[in-house]
């Protein structure tokens, strides 16, 4: 499982796109999986003859099917070689998405959905590292960025749509059309994704080594902190907007910060391969500033909307970022710190809705940008420190591939 490309010494090597975007399309599918029944609560709650917020629980077990699969997944596959192995996670949403879209018990869509948050962090943990043995070491990061660029796509364009056709035609038909493009995502992942050998036993790292490695652990800190801080705020944005006089332009305001996370990912594509340590610092440090925009802004919609611009610049490439940092800090065992960045984030995401609510009751929702320095100062800090290791100025091939 080396990330060393065959030939690592081409500089006019371009990026495969055909292959990097049947992974794009993977992440765009799960990221469909996951979030579509936020936009069809009604639907699959009168269909299931459930409530509103038992209906949510369907996402909450997806998340939960991720963290506790993630690593143990990766950990047991890596012998496995790795395209069957991205094709077992894509087919098995062919599976989980059409058995909850026919299933009539609520139970049993319950189980469907917790098995769809395993194929998903199976995948998660898979994508970024089957990126970067796609091209040489020098264009590492802008393949990664390529192959998450599905994710943003799916936030602010597939899951408007999905939500549309399931309102138009049934949340069961959404289901099935996900199906669908998860069997054609089959062909086109066999047709365009090379396939590379499992990692040789002699050569597998426990995950406890893999966690020790140099540079591990301060990315996984970093990212904790970052990932954290963002789903405070962007979890509990609707309350925020109506203390700052913006409650009746919640769409604009979302509309303005995918727009801006799309232009993120596009800078960090550009930039990542000769400066990822700089974009780390940028992007943290311009976090803090829109928590501190955002914190004196009640009464200025202008400083809202720079705010969430700014905010939105500086987290749309954050997951290509911290994948690829992890990657390098553990070169042959990049799955596996895959695993352990996709058990991070969801742990997140969890505590991001858990603080925030506690915020929001505790200090009212004007409290919620400033307890984001709290978070974001040491993240600067530690980014700033893991200079040699984690978020290094620069990388010689070697040193990228070596560990």
């Amino acid at each position: 499982m080396s990330l060393i490309h065959p030939n690592p010494s081409s500089s006019r090597a371009r990026l495969p796109l055909s292959g990097l975007l049947a992974l794009a399309a993977a992440s765009f599918i799960t990221i469909l999986t996951e979030a579509m029944p936020a936009g069809l609560l009604p639907q699959i709650g009168a269909s299931l003859a459930v409530t509103p917020a038992l209906v949510g629980q369907l996402v909450t077990v997806y998340a939960l099917g991720s963290l506790v699969a993630a690593i143990p997944l990766v950990a047991l596959t890596r012998g496995w070689r790795r395209r069957p192995l991205l094709m077992l996670a894509i087919g098995g949403f062919a599976v989980v998405n059409t058995i909850t879209a026919l299933s009539h018990s609520y139970p049993l869509t319950l189980a469907a959905r917790f098995f769809a948050g395993v194929f998903a962090g199976l995948l998660w943990a898979l994508v970024a590292g089957h990126a970067g043995r796609m091209v040489p070491p020098s264009m590492q990061g802008r393949a990664i960025a390529v192959a998450m660029l599905g994710a943003p796509l799916a936030l602010s364009l597939g899951i408007p749509a999905g939500t549309l056709l399931g309102t138009g035609v049934g949340w069961r038909p959404a289901f099935l059309v996900m199906s669908a493009l998860s069997v054609l995502l089959l062909g086109w992942v066999r047709w365009k994704v090379p396939d590379f050998p499992g990692q040789e036993a002699a050569r597998r790292r426990s995950v406890r080594l893999v966690f020790l490695l140099p540079g591990v652990r301060p990315v996984l800190g970093v990212m904790l902190a970052f990932v954290l801080a963002h789903n405070i705020l962007y979890t509990y944005i609707a309350p925020f907007l109506v203390h700052a006089g913006l409650g009746a332009r919640v769409d604009l305001v979302l509309l303005v910060f995918g727009t801006a996370s799309l232009a993120g990912i596009w800078v960090t594509g550009v930039l990542i391969d000769r400066w990822l340590r700089e974009l780390v610092l940028a992007s943290t440090a311009a976090f803090g500033l829109t928590a501190l925009l955002l914190g004196s802004a009640t009464g200025s919609a202008a400083a809202v909307y720079l705010g969430v611009a700014i905010w939105g610049l500086a987290y749309g490439g954050a997951g290509t970022l911290f994948q690829t940092a992890s990657a390098q800090a553990a070169g042959e065992s990049a799955d596996v710190a895959q695993s352990m960045v996709v058990t991070v984030w969801n742990i997140a995401i969890a505590g991001g809705g858990l603080i925030g609510g506690l915020l929001l009751q505790a200090g009212g929702a004007g409290a919620l940008p400033w307890s984001l320095l709290m978070l974001l100062a040491p993240a600067l800090w530690l980014t700033w420190r893991a200079c040699a290791y984690g978020f290094p100025g620069t990388r010689s091939v070697a040193g990228a591939t070596a560990r």
